[in-house]
């Protein structure tokens, strides 16, 4: 019995492996996020200054800045979110580290508690507990108790590098459609594209977060069609004051 049950259990400590999934998903759906950024901002800019001139090359300035200053501003962002992340699951890391070195019985006790709050019998959760401290006690603790890996902690430099990509790939949408078509159409058509590649962020968004798709799509639209239409209003009064 307790043999089936040690079986069963096996695949409890294997989560790890759902884990680094979900990470991998979380910083694809932050990808998405970032492009969608990257659209919305830089529509709101090239639209607003193309409500004030027909000057292509003002356009195109105003468009490119932006980028540029949305993609550090982005990359500057997530290196200083993550990297205290990270300092936060270094210190958290260490303390448990201490710990186990310090109070290896309460440890043991501890871990024993968890695999039981998990919902194992005494014994099994016991057995499971000592089992997987006797191969590495550090690393049990951390998946179960705070569900970090110590060789996988989140990268700043890698967050900041996905960041600024993300922003520019989105940002380079509406700054390119603005430049590239006729005068006479190429306001409309801007925001025709910017909606589109909106609503495909905004369905992305939600597969990913397992969300309504609708209602992604919408919140998405809306908000972008809001902040072009805005800011052109803005840009078509400021240009008429000059």
């Amino acid at each position: 019995m307790t043999d089936s049950s040690a079986t069963e259990a096996v695949p409890q400590h294997e989560e790890p492996h759902g884990e680094g999934l979900q990470q991998k998903l979380n910083w694809l759906r932050a990808g998405v996020l970032g492009a969608n950024d990257g659209i919305v901002s830089t529509a709101g800019i090239v639209v607003g200054v193309a409500a004030a001139t027909a000057d292509r090359g003002a356009i195109g300035l105003a468009g490119a800045a932006g980028l540029v200053a949305g993609a550090v501003s982005m990359a500057a962002g997530e290196y200083v979110s993550v990297s205290t992340q990270r300092d936060s699951e270094r210190a958290l890391i260490a303390k448990e580290r201490q710990e186990l070195r310090e109070m290896p019985e309460e440890e043991l006790a501890e871990l024993t508690q968890l695999y039981r709050d998990k919902g194992l019998p005494d014994e099994l959760a016991h057995e499971v507990a000592t089992e997987l401290t006797k191969k590495d006690a550090l690393k049990a603790h951390l998946d179960v108790e705070l569900n970090l890996d110590a060789d996988d902690l989140t990268n700043p430099w890698t967050a900041a590098f996905a960041s600024a990509i993300s922003f520019t790939v989105g940002a380079l949408l509406p700054l390119l459609a603005i430049l590239l078509l006729p005068e006479a159409i190429r306001v409309p058509l801007t925001f025709a594209a910017v909606i589109l590649a909106l609503a495909l962020t905004g369905m992305i968004s939600s597969r990913l977060g397992g969300s309504p798709t609708l209602r992604a799509v919408l919140r998405n639209i809306i908000g972008g069609a809001l902040a072009m239409i805005i800011t052109y209003v803005v840009g078509h009064l400021i240009g008429g004051t000059f």
